[in-house]
């Protein structure tokens, strides 16, 4: 069972164009408060996120191919990491967000400041898709995605849980989960998106060497290369989780 696991700020929709190329069994699982329910006591921090996705992943009997990106990379990078004892294999872009000198991009240090980061929220409650979307037009999405990208973002509820699980993350993620950066048990592949500006190449290759993982080049795409390029993005993780 290939396992998918979105990230900030998206839902589990991201994942439907590479799910329908695969062969695979398949399953997307949606974030806590990102285009569903926050749970009722849910904490939202990255500890809570992990929690949450080890006992999701508990509920299948079959062996576990976790994909994630973004922030579901970083998820799954500590999973593999710390709790990986029933994944038979994982794949995870962004993996220089585990490594030491690793800073987070400017908008996340918004988010992590108190008064601006819910001023950033309410502005973005406050507009439409169409205002964001040039946005992501710049990261190289075409017009009909980055209005998907954007109109996922616009939801109050995701955007509490941005807040606290970015403010669960400081200064870095290394500070407190580095010291059990090690090889997994499980295979692992380290995904580069050739033209992604939120991931670091050499920071990524580094997790990679630590974690004994391999690593893939995805070309021509950047940051969403499962909206991008979902052919060969499916083809990269088929030919990964069928190889282990």
């Amino acid at each position: 069972m290939i396992v998918f696991v979105h990230g900030v700020p998206e839902t589990a929709r991201l994942w439907d164009r590479v799910r329908a190329e695969l062969n695979q069994q398949s399953v997307a699982l949606s974030l806590p408060g990102f285009g569903c329910e926050r749970p009722e006591g849910f904490s939202a921090t990255k500890d809570a996120y992990v929690d949450w996705l080890v006992s999701e992943l508990a509920k299948f009997d079959s062996p576990i191919d976790l994909v994630g990106h973004d922030w579901g990379a970083l998820l799954t990078l500590r999973v593999a990491t710390a709790y990986g004892e029933n994944l038979r294999s994982w794949s995870a872009d962004v993996a220089s967000g585990h490594h030491p000198d690793s800073q987070w991009h400017d908008v996340a240090q918004v988010w992590q400041t108190p008064g601006e980061g819910e001023a950033f929220v309410e502005t973005v409650n406050n507009s439409t898709p169409a205002d964001w979307a040039p946005i992501y037009e710049g990261y190289g999405l075409n017009a009909a995605d980055a209005l998907l990208v954007a109109a996922d973002m616009i939801d109050p509820v995701m955007g509490g849980c941005i807040l606290d699980l970015y403010r669960s993350a400081t200064p870095n993620l290394f500070a407190s989960w580095g010291h059990e950066l090690k090889p997994t048990t499980a295979p692992g592949m380290v995904l580069l998106p050739e033209n992604d500006p939120f991931t670091h190449p050499e920071m990524s290759q580094f997790i990679a060497n630590k974690l004994n993982a391999q690593t893939r080049v995805l070309s021509n795409v950047g940051h969403w290369w499962a909206l991008q390029d979902p052919v060969n993005a499916a083809r990269t993780i088929s030919e990964f989780v069928e190889s282990v």
